[in-house]
């Protein structure tokens, strides 16, 4: 049996620096769509998490609230607390609402210089405070193009995922740098070589944790394209970045697995 057959998908929405109190009403929105009408009517074969800029995490818990979405961080600080000006702790996240955060996206590893040993003690700080980690590796179009897109993600995957974590706390996204808010996307064909390495470096290290872990791709995901990546073997759902923004954008994503 595929692993995807045994896993429940997560579609998770990275708002990144977007997003004013205004933005509730995406959430709002999102919760009506996701909510069965009918007698007939099935709620997507999926979980839906949304992510918005901190300042929103509180407000956005309670749009959602009693809908099945969840609110996660888009980053957190190593650390529980401390002199560390600007940074938000993952406690801090939880108080705030949050039950995920993403870590080492491809963004905090470029602006942020952010290395694998950095991802992982964020990684760990996620699991310290009672969040589910979405732990984010991907190479860019240079190391593509010299043909190292394999090793760079095993090198990323064994120094950003914690030593003894387990599937329920811990997520894996890969997103192709060039393809991130690009339109660009790779073969369905690469999709599933990349999904299948990771697959299988997971099921290595981790055994049964491994083989169970949820695998996220994103890169340009949209509602035209999400049904074909989503039934890639070993993709376990989507982190969808500017197509999140809008909740009918969103939930056309979601709707790949309705």
């Amino acid at each position: 049996m595929a692993a995807k057959a045994k896993i429940r998908a997560l579609v998770a929405g990275n708002w990144k620096m977007n997003g004013l109190k205004a933005s509730k009403k995406e959430v709002v929105s999102l919760g009506k769509r996701l909510a069965p009408k009918g007698k007939t009517a099935k709620r997507p074969a999926c979980d839906v998490l949304v992510c918005p800029p901190a300042t929103l995490i509180a407000s956005l818990k309670e749009a959602a609230k009693g809908t099945k979405i969840a609110i996660g961080g888009q980053d957190c600080h190593a650390k529980a607390s401390g002199a560390h000006t600007g940074d938000l702790s993952a406690e801090m996240l939880k108080d705030a609402g949050a039950t995920f955060v993403i870590v080492g996206h491809s963004e905090r590893r470029a602006d942020h210089g952010e290395t694998d040993a950095v991802v992982r003690a964020k990684a760990e700080a996620a699991h310290r405070a009672g969040l589910v980690a979405i732990v984010c590796v991907g190479e860019t179009e240079k190391q593509r193009d010299a043909g190292e897109t394999l090793s760079v993600i095993a090198t990323q995957l064994a120094g950003s995922l914690p030593d003894g974590l387990n599937a329920k706390t811990t997520v894996v996204a890969y997103e192709p740098v060039w393809a991130i808010g690009t339109g660009r996307t790779p073969t369905v064909e690469d999709v599933a070589k990349v999904h299948a390495e990771i697959r299988a470096i997971l099921k290595k290290r981790f055994k049964a944790e491994g083989e169970a872990m949820r695998l996220l791709y994103g890169g340009s995901v949209k509602p035209s394209n999400a049904a074909e990546l989503m039934s890639v073997p070993n993709v376990n759902g989507a982190l969808v970045g500017g197509a999140s923004l809008k909740a009918e954008d969103f939930h056309g994503i979601v709707a790949a697995y309705a």
